[in-house]
């Protein structure tokens, strides 16, 4: 099997696109239609990226011919170089907005997930952190306002561990989506900023008054769907009574947090949908073949990858616009 060209660099750095013939799908045919030959592009949003990958790497057994570049960078990369025709596809973790519309942009729901708050697991104050929960009021006090300054904020107390607050560097759908929940927009944001979902997990995995906010996919291990190594999500106190009562806890492991926002326990914004994002409505038969593969089989991947299948309606209404 021909391997799917990835580009994904942890850590502070930044994540490199490589993009065949600029993105411009070339593709061939046989006469009877079955088989498909080119190439395909694909940049944008770190919370799509490794669904991203499992669906090349499907769509690649399907059809050998096909060489596909996924690449990560954030979701304003993403729909810059869509719409800039720098590739196929770019793939966007937040909603489409009017003016990216108006220029052009096609989004297409593939998938759903949340950006959670995470923590660092070695937090001296962990069991109370845990137990306390995350409030939208409070979020709001440390991304906002900046008037938590200590744990004790957070927990009501007068305990003085320092806060450290971190947040995304980059033009990107879990800043935006997580800024959207208490208000505001990524710019309203305070903390630290950091490049990118991987480097805002590592800055919290190595501080341990840390807090971040991450795509669920960079806060649970993808193999044990536990949290990753030095991290905990922080669950989120939806009633604001100060308490994480057992409805509320569903973090221990992926499969539990991805089932509750489906059945929609978990607040939305933070959940969303992902979207694939094209100039106009694709016309190229390879660009076609597997946006209709993300949107039929390609479901399939979506859950055992940890995330949510679209509901069928938004399938039906994407699948018609290919028609």
């Amino acid at each position: 099997m021909k391997k799917i060209t990835t580009y994904l660099l942890i850590g502070l750095t930044s994540v490199a696109t490589l993009v065949s013939c600029g993105g411009s799908s070339e593709q061939k045919s046989s006469n009877n239609g079955e088989t498909l030959s080119g190439e395909l592009s694909l940049s944008g949003a770190f919370a799509l990226y490794p669904l991203a990958v499992e669906w090349a790497n499907s769509f690649q057994e399907l059809y050998p011919d096909v060489k596909v570049d996924v690449s990560a960078g954030g979701a304003g990369k993403g729909m810059t170089d869509a719409l800039a025709g720098v590739v196929d596809f770019g793939m966007v973790s937040r909603e489409v907005y009017p003016q990216e519309i108006e220029k052009g942009a096609v989004g297409f729901a593939v998938a759903k997930d949340a950006v959670v708050p995470t923590v660092n697991a070695n937090n001296p104050l962990i069991k109370e952190i845990l137990a306390h929960g995350l409030s939208q009021e409070t979020a709001i006090k440390i991304w906002i306002t900046g008037e938590a300054k200590t744990w004790g904020d957070i927990l009501g107390t007068d305990d003085k561990t320092p806060l450290h607050v971190y947040t995304r560097s980059d033009a990107c759908g879990a800043a935006e989506t997580w800024a959207k929940w208490l208000g505001k927009k990524q710019e309203d944001l305070g903390g630290t900023a950091v490049f990118g979902d991987p480097g805002v997990a590592a800055a919290v995995q190595k501080d341990i008054y840390g807090i971040g906010l991450n795509n669920i996919g960079y806060a649970y291990d993808n193999d044990s769907h536990k949290p990753n190594a030095g991290i905990l999500v922080l669950p989120i106190d939806s009633n604001n009574d100060g308490q994480i009562s057992a409805d509320e806890n569903f973090y221990d492991l992926k499969d539990q947090l991805t089932k509750a926002i489906a059945e929609g326990k978990y607040p939305s914004p933070p959940a969303r949908d992902l979207y694939l994002v094209t100039k106009g409505n694709p016309e190229n038969p390879v660009v076609k073949a597997f946006l209709k593969y993300v949107l039929t089989e390609g479901q399939k991947k979506n859950e055992p990858t940890g995330y949510i299948a679209i509901p069928q309606e938004k399938i039906e209404k994407s699948l018609s616009i290919l028609k």
